[in-house]
């Protein structure tokens, strides 16, 4: 039972597993997303440029028609004449074309973001298996389902377009009566008409199917409790090299501390949670420097290397709180601290010059 549980994907993929997928090119997208939206605005473009490329396609066909162009026989004028031709289409063209990258683009951006992924660039011999290719094609393990939501597509699309078209049917039928022109421009009223309700709902079952493709993404990316442990160890370290590591940084410190709070002048204390030690050379500092900080344990143990180095030991709460946050080591206090720092510098000259005299006399 411990074994299945601790196997269970209940933990939700840490920030490094979704960049490793995102790296990979596994991210949530609904190739039929990008089809709905990109035949939706080749609609749309095609009904505010379509003129346009008719204009230029029916000027093309004048053109190579006329009576000019037929009875010009020599041969050196074919090239300019079809390359004119193309520039004149590609010009009519081009907005339309342009418009779709730009749709095609936006729309798989808006899906996955900008994800450059030279991976999926490299050749898999693998994927031109004809085995691997029917279980893709079948839905990959999933392929009644994926059948029968085709077929669900197929009759969904056939009934919006033939109520698109269902009202005008009698139209259709008399359309012999119409003039070329109206044929035409009942036909692309039509052809509109149906590829946009087709186009709407294809869009509609896309986002269900993006929504869909991101959970069973979020489902595929989930991890265990033990997985979720090893990629932060990974990215952490191992414990104990962790512990290893903390261990020569505090020894580090308290060898520091033993060379310089017996050099100090005075250990300013909270008077147990924060201890600091101050040292002033008259000539050489412009102001008294701090040597040595810590707190807690670190504070201790500065208050016991002070006792056994004969360092006085002042309890200034508030300064020592305001030092220790406000300094680091080896730095001059601040001129806002002068006067407070003076006064207890003051205060051990006179004891160390106290101390000397009554010395003196015992030597």
């Amino acid at each position: 039972m411990a074994e299945s549980a601790a196997g269970d994907k209940t933990e939700a993929p840490t920030p490094r597993r979704r960049q490793e997928a995102r790296e990979q090119g596994n991210l949530a997208r609904s190739p039929d997303l990008s089809a709905a939206v990109l035949l939706l605005g080749a609609l749309w473009l095609m009904r505010w440029f379509g003129t346009g490329i008719i204009v230029a396609l029916r000027s093309v066909i004048a053109e190579m028609l006329s009576p000019r162009s037929l009875a010009d026989l020599d041969g050196r004028a074919v090239g300019p004449q079809i390359m004119h031709l193309i520039a004149q289409v590609g010009m009519s063209v081009a907005p339309l074309l342009g418009g779709a990258v730009l749709i095609a683009v936006g729309v798989n951006i808006a899906q996955v973001g900008f994800n450059l992924n030279g991976q999926r660039l490299v050749p898999n011999l693998a994927a031109l298996s004809p085995v691997r290719g029917l279980n893709k094609l079948l839905g990959g393990g999933r392929g009644a389902v994926h059948i029968l939501m085709n077929v669900v597509k197929i009759v969904l699309v056939g009934l919006v377009a033939y109520s698109a078209i269902g009202g005008r049917l009698g139209q259709i039928i008399e359309v012999q009566q119409l003039s070329f022109q109206q044929i035409f421009g009942l036909g692309c009223e039509i052809v509109f008409s149906i590829g946009v309700r087709v186009a709407l709902l294809l869009l509609f079952l896309a986002i269900l199917d993006y929504i869909y493709q991101r959970h069973r993404m979020e489902q595929s990316l989930r991890m265990t409790k033990q997985e979720v442990k090893d990629e932060m160890r990974r990215m952490e370290g191992d414990p104990l090299m962790k512990q290893r590591r903390r261990q020569i940084a505090v020894q580090r410190a308290m060898q520091k501390l033993k060379k310089d709070v017996p050099k100090a002048d005075v250990v300013v204390t909270n008077p147990t949670h924060y201890a600091i030690a101050l040292k002033y050379e008259e000539g050489k500092m412009r102001a008294p420097r701090l040597v040595a900080k810590g707190a807690d344990f670190m504070a201790q143990r500065i208050r016991e290397l002070a006792s056994e180095a004969g360092v006085p030991i002042v309890d200034r709460p508030t300064l020592a709180r305001a030092i220790y946050r406000m300094i680091d080591v080896g730095e001059e206090i601040p001129e806002q601290f002068y006067s407070a720092v003076a006064e207890i510098l003051a205060y051990v000259y006179e004891l160390n010059r106290r101390a000397g005299r009554a010395a003196a006399p015992a030597a």
